[in-house]
Order: structure tokens, then sequence, then C-alpha cells
């Protein structure tokens, strides 16, 4: 199914410059990517100790943006500049679970949210990226199948917040919202895991 991880290619042709040049200051990939965590839980810490203001929400889709970036530069500077390492790929998969939890359960906090939905989808989120990482134990690929990978996961949560940021209350509209991408959550595991079965047994003898 597309998603927006389809666009990815040219987004890294952009950031292609500013990852040579990170790489040539002497900055590493493993330190890109927890500068990345790190935005995420400031953020997230944010969000959660000011959930009744707008400001946190209304800039939630700059630094989701600025998330993407350096997720996309890290991954261009461990294969292009020889960074790839064991600790990089561990440091990757538990960043973007942590990162997602820091910046989307605060959420729950809001008045008018329904916070057992946003705890579930948050789960969710989490389960689908282990989910896409289990591809290489069983010899396959790492699954970024959708419909709702991290990039629309990014997207979708950016622009909850600048919606709550702009003053438009939560109520009906955001259950909606909610259940909607609960459900395309539980689509995209369920696709990620027949597709890395599917994978393993056409490798099988």
């Amino acid at each position: 199914m597309p998603t927006i991880y389809d666009l990815k290619p040219r987004f890294q042709a952009l950031l292609r410059p500013l990852a040579d040049s990170l790489a040539k200051a002497g900055i590493t990939a493993n330190g890109v990517t927890l500068a990345a965590l790190g935005l995420s839980l400031a953020h997230g810490t944010w969000l959660a100790l000011a959930p009744d203001s707008r400001w946190p929400f209304l800039l939630l889709p700059v630094t989701l943006f600025l998330r993407m970036a350096l997720n996309a530069i890290d991954g261009m500077m461990a294969r292009e500049h020889g960074m790839k390492s064991p600790d990089g790929a561990v440091l990757n998969e538990l960043g973007d679970v942590i990162s997602d939890a820091a910046l989307y359960l605060p959420f729950a906090l809001v008045a008018g949210m329904n916070a057992a939905l946003v705890v579930l989808v948050a789960i969710a989120a989490i389960i689908g990226e282990m989910a896409g990482g289990l591809g290489p134990m069983l010899g396959g690929t790492r699954r970024y199948d959708g419909p709702l990978g991290k990039s629309d996961r990014a997207f979708a949560f950016g622009l909850l917040g600048f919606l709550i940021g702009i003053g438009i209350a939560p109520g009906r509209w955001t259950t909606v919202i909610l259940a909607v991408l609960l459900a395309l959550s539980a689509l995209t595991i369920l696709n990620r895991a027949c597709n890395i079965v599917a994978e393993a047994k056409a490798k099988t003898p």
C-alpha cells in the first residue's frame, strides 16, 4: 500500500548534502540518532507538562518534521559513510519507538481526548515497528509496509496537534481519527507480519 514512506528517496536526496557535511565534520550516525531521540523526549515532556497549552501542540509538526529529517540523515550516514554498526541498528529501532511514545502518549492528557484510544494507538505503533524489525531475524528485509508507517503516523499526529494548537477543541472528531489510526495500525501490523512470513517461506528450499 502506498505510504508517505514512498517519498523517502526524494527527501533523502534533498538532505544528502547535509548528511555528507555532518560526516565530514566528524559527526556520527549514532550522534544524529541520539539528537532525534533527545528532541522527541524534550518535546514530549513539554506536551506532558503543558497539555492545556496550545504552543507545544502547534509546534509539534515542526518537531516531527525535524525528527523525520534526522532519521533520514542518520540512515544515509550509516549506509554511505561506513557507519553501520550493531549498536546503531539497535539504537535506531529503540529510538523510533521511544520517540513515538514520548510524542504521542501526552495526547492522552488533553481534556476531551479519548485517552484509552491514544494509548492503544501508541501501543499499536510500537508493535508495528517491532513487527517490521522481525524481517532480518528470518533472513528477510526490514519491512516498512503500510498503510500507517512511521511517517504516516507522524503526519497524522502532527495534523492533530496543529488543529488542537489553533484552538479546535478535541471531541468526537478526535475519537474518530484515533479509531481510524488504530484500525490502520492493526492492518499495518498484519501486512508486515504476513509479508515477513511470505518472504521467509519463499527463501525456504
